[in-house]
């Protein structure tokens, strides 16, 4: 395998211009002439977005070159405005990395260790939308429309050196790689890293040879994978395809290939270019970049914990078990537990809330969990009022849902929905009497030592007071009322 992933950095301007890089603009509203290609422009480099390809290279453990340049990689794509895509080539500004992901399996987690070829800067390009067919795809559509609003906005693209792997692990450990690799961009910062957003895609070529031979296979090049299921899917699907070929006698063919989520396949896109066919030459327009060391230095000193490091260190913290831990990080809910536990809740209950009701809520809206409409703080305050005894499971429930739907903070939710717990021995008492005397043959068992039924009374004391009664306290009144 080899993985490809393109990073959008999270600049708040473009790689070679000052257009803004917002997200949701109206289409074509934030370009100029340098990023659509005008003659008599001149690019200008982004400085921050070098900043973040030297932390995201030292993250990777690369060396960071000491002078590199842009070249021009020549194709003609609607979407790409100057019909050349400024790039780096043969002088990438990190190179010769390494980084190491952790797999599951029949013996126990392994370490396998992802050999880095390269880190380099380029611009994105623009948007193309097909209209009129049945799948978004240009087959079958009746007209194109092209927003240049994504083209120039930065991009590190991440190329990993041959990982050859057995077959039957190679989609285990391509997911486990993007996951580690957007936990690492996410912790430095330079980008959020969502995949449905488009701000990390994967670009997954494999290769099958026989058994004990050394020579590579033909590959194929699976684009634009934007999430981590799908990441192994398609790994899993193009192993599958190709030795199906194989077995036939047939050929593979070097491609580049569609992946589609809906059937879990990938579909022929086009003959891929070798380097030679994009006419790569040093970019005219603009000076070699050469960062000191001293600024190296520095931004080494920036490096934020490792996520493994992290991981493991919150893991013993809070007790949780591999299988738990690993939950927590497909989920992405991770750093939303550390903060809910900073706000002074249990572990176990942040990881409940945040895996449960929150990500379900997420999940149906199709929004990240950290879109849902909740805040750590937030769930750490019905933490603290189940602890209190002001709400039981229950009620709590019932105030995520209503600050998840905008309902305000718990505090509010609990106010407006009446969902206090019903404690006090007035109004609880009332309702323990009435249970007791509409279930006469249960309290006769609870007075003959049969305690187990005493079930059926917190039960019906629950249903009176639509499930706000404090449970731990009814069972009291009720075993006080009969004398057990």
């Amino acid at each position: 395998m080899g993985m490809e992933v393109h990073v959008e950095l999270g600049t708040a301007t473009k790689m070679f211009c000052g257009c803004s890089t917002s997200f949701g603009a109206d289409p074509n509203s934030q370009v100029c002439p340098t990023c659509l290609g005008l003659p008599g422009s001149l690019p200008v480099v982004n400085r921050r977005a070098v900043e973040s390809a030297i932390r995201i290279g030292l993250a990777l453990n690369c060396s960071i070159a000491e002078w590199c340049r842009f070249a021009r990689k020549n194709y003609f794509y609607p979407d790409m405005p100057k019909n050349f895509q400024v790039s780096q080539y043969d002088e990438p500004i990190a190179f010769d990395g390494w980084m190491d992901v952790s797999v599951d399996g029949d013996d126990g987690p392994s370490t396998y260790r992802i050999g880095i070829e390269r880190a380099h800067m380029e611009e994105d390009t623009g948007k193309s939308e097909h209209v009129g067919g049945a799948t978004g795809r240009i087959h079958g559509a009746s007209h194109s429309l092209l927003d240049y609003n994504r083209s120039g906005i930065p991009l590190i693209e991440i190329v990993t050196k041959p990982i050859e792997v057995p077959g039957s692990l190679a989609p285990a450990i391509a997911r486990a790689y993007v996951t580690e690799l957007r936990e690492l961009i996410r912790a430095l910062g330079v980008s959020e890293a969502r995949m449905e957003l488009g701000q990390l895609r994967c670009d997954a070529n494999v290769s099958l040879r026989p058994a004990g031979t050394t020579t590579f296979g033909t590959r194929t090049e699976t684009k634009n994978v934007n999430s981590l299921r799908s990441v192994e899917r398609a790994v899993t699907y193009e192993i599958r395809r190709q030795a199906a070929l194989l077995d036939q006698g047939a050929q593979i063919i070097q491609e580049t290939r569609h992946w589609h989520e809906d059937t879990g396949e990938t579909t022929a896109g086009r003959v891929k270019e070798e380097a030679e066919d994009y006419r790569y030459f040093p970019e005219p327009d603009l000076v070699p970049v050469a960062p000191s060391r001293e600024w190296v230095e520095q931004l080494r000193a920036t490096l934020p914990e490792a996520p493994a490091a992290r991981r493991a260190r919150l893991q013993a913290a809070w007790g949780f078990t591999d299988l738990e831990m690993r939950d927590v990080v497909n989920a992405g809910a991770m750093s939303l537990i550390e903060a809910t536990v900073e706000a002074g809740a249990d572990p176990a209950g942040a990881k409940k809330w945040w895996l449960g009701e929150i990500s379900r809520s997420a999940n149906e809206r199709g929004v990240a969990i950290d879109e849902a409409g909740i805040t750590p703080e937030q769930v750490a305050r019905v933490e603290e009022l189940v602890r209190a005894g002001s709400l039981n499971d229950k009620l709590a429930r019932q105030v995520v849902e209503g600050v998840l739907a905008g309902e305000g903070g718990p505090d509010d939710v609990v106010e407006a929905r009446g969902l206090a717990v019903v404690s006090d021995d007035s109004a609880l008492g009332a309702a323990v009497d009435d249970a007791i005397a509409a279930m006469p043959d249960v309290a006769e068992k609870i007075r003959g030592g049969n305690h187990g039924a005493v079930g059926a009374l917190i039960g019906a004391v629950m249903k009176a007071t639509k499930g706000q009664a404090d449970a731990k306290r009814a069972r009291e009144l009720i075993m006080e009322r009969l004398g057990s």
